[in-house]
């Protein structure tokens, strides 16, 4: 059975959303900028990935942005199978991008862990991650930690759900305080 691995970018105070930027606006400090580092670990998460899942805001939003981008990352998602969640798109618009209906996402997704393949990740797409962790379907948490505090804005692990007991299985830091975290459920 494949992996399935939600993959978030998430701050201090938990949370996923990026409701402002996560970089320095006062000194222009992008840490994700000439992060050879980061960028590694990014090119050894892709090289593990043959599909990507999103909800159908996160897709329009990577689909406004990647295919006009050049490098590992719009190349990475060029070619990946990617699935959007949705009940309203039946033209996806992009390449390789197979559509699952809104009406029975966790349906999907667990068909898919079971077919051949690589990890299939699913990144952003707030509310179909709360979703797959309710329906205990996630096989890592894949956490790339900011040194920010926002104040506001969705969590990944919601108020009130129940979750398992995680272990910790992997960990790195990166220049400009980010850090990676990998957990997976007992």
């Amino acid at each position: 059975m494949r992996t399935l691995a939600i993959t978030q970018n998430i701050t201090l105070d938990g949370c996923v959303e990026m409701l402002d930027p996560w970089s320095d606006l006062k000194t222009q400090f992008d840490p994700t900028v000439d992060n050879p580092e980061l960028a590694a670990e990014n090119r050894r998460h892709q090289q593990r990935c043959d599909a990507v899942v999103f909800g159908r805001q996160t897709f329009e939003d990577f689909r406004g942005f990647w295919p006009n981008q050049t490098g590992d990352v719009a190349d990475f998602l060029d070619r990946v199978d990617k699935y959007v969640v949705t009940g309203t798109l039946t033209d996806p618009g992009w390449q390789n991008t197979h559509v699952i209906d809104a009406g029975e996402p966790v349906a999907a997704i667990r068909e898919l862990k079971r077919k051949p393949g690589a990890d299939i990740v699913v990144t952003g797409s707030i509310t179909l991650c709360h979703a797959l962790i309710e329906a205990g379907l996630v096989d890592e948490y894949r956490l790339f930690g900011y040194p920010v505090v926002q104040g506001r804005g969705r969590r990944l692990f919601p108020d009130g759900i129940a979750l398992p007991h995680m272990t910790l299985r992997d960990m790195k830091s990166f220049p400009g305080g980010i850090t990676y975290t990998c957990h997976t459920p007992v």
